[in-house]
């Protein structure tokens, strides 16, 4: 019988999973995370399955990995893993690995409060605050961000015709605000967010296929973002994130809310140096900020940055034995 032993750090960021998978994973080659990514999905996707898919995980789970990077100017490199396969890039885990990370003192970083991370999408850098016994915020500074397409005319079963805009912050996010067919999140039930946005995402797929201008390993509509007016006094907007195959983000969404302020840039509804406090499905917040402008290929983008906060909820080793015939996940469909 072969078993493999996994040490995990579970936490979770303004209420969505991070499991930091810190013992038992494969080593990887010394070459970039772009490419460590795709390596891993190749050789190890079991490691995956086996800690985000039931009975170990749940179809919204999510976990990150550290591993050395291959950058001098980086503290860290960090793969993302998830139900959907491995994304380039993270905000809610971003966060919730470094809280961690810091805590536990996995990392020690070259300057304190900052560290450089290497993820599949790009160098980003990090600043955290440190109070007497927990990380009390981290500010990512994400990977240029901006508005793919606008006004899309998508015909949804059960909907009908919605203009949806899609948006990059790390990944791709077709993004659905109140209109005729849809007349927002306070219409919808979960449920509802959990039947349409698999139509919405085959249709924008369809139409769009979109392909990163300076990285074609980066391509696809991965999520839908249903956005509403807020809340909260403090909040700027409100989202529900659908991602993977059944999964509602519980955080307001780090790359969502990066792709979100892009397209409020190109639409001339946000400024360059505002900020945006974004609201999740259950009234937690990411204080965002548009840094800067910039470039990706020939289209106008934006430095965003987004802060928020994860908790350590606990240790976890987990088992994976090949005399479990479940032993590398399932999801039930």
């Amino acid at each position: 019988m072969s078993r493999h032993t996994f040490f995990c750090i579970d936490a979770h960021t303004c209420g969505n999973p991070l499991r930091l998978v810190v013992g038992g994973v494969p080593l990887l080659p010394s070459v970039s995370m772009a490419e460590k990514r795709e390596i891993f999905l190749r050789d190890h996707d079991w490691v995956r399955r086996a800690l985000m898919f039931e009975p170990r995980g749940h179809d919204g789970m999510s976990g990150a990995i550290l591993y050395p990077s291959s950058r001098g100017d980086c503290d860290v490199g960090i793969l993302f893993i998830e139900v959907s396969g491995c994304l380039p890039m993270c905000g809610h885990g971003t966060i919730g690995a470094v809280t961690a990370a810091i805590e536990e003192g996995l990392v020690v970083p070259r300057n304190k409060g900052k560290l450089s991370l290497e993820t599949p999408a790009g160098k980003i850098e990090v600043e955290y605050a440190r109070g007497d016994q927990v990380v009390e915020q981290v500010r990512l500074f994400n990977v240029a961000s901006y508005l793919h397409a606008q006004d899309i005319d998508l015909d949804v079963p059960g909907l009908g015709l919605i203009k949806v805009d899609l948006a990059y912050g790390g990944n791709y996010y077709a993004i659905i605000e109140p209109q005729v067919n849809w007349p927002g999140l306070d219409a919808m039930s979960a449920n509802d967010i959990l039947r349409f946005s698999p139509l919405v995402r085959q249709a924008a797929e369809l139409k769009l296929a979109p392909v990163h201008p300076e990285d074609s390993r980066i391509r696809g509509v991965s999520h839908v973002m249903w956005t509403e007016k807020p809340r909260l006094e403090r909040a700027h907007g409100r989202n529900a994130v659908f991602y993977g195959d059944k999964a509602i983000d519980r955080s307001p969404c780090g790359t969502g809310s990066s792709a979100r302020m892009a397209q409020l840039v190109a639409r001339g509804r946000l400024n360059i140096g505002d900020t945006f406090v974004h609201e999740s499905i259950i009234g937690t917040t990411f204080d965002c900020r548009v840094e800067g402008e910039t470039q990706v290929g020939d289209k106008k983008a934006i430095k965003p940055s987004v802060a928020g906060w994860a908790r350590v909820i606990g240790h976890n080793t987990i088992f994976v034995s090949n005399f479990d015939p479940l032993a590398h996940g399932f999801q039930v469909t």
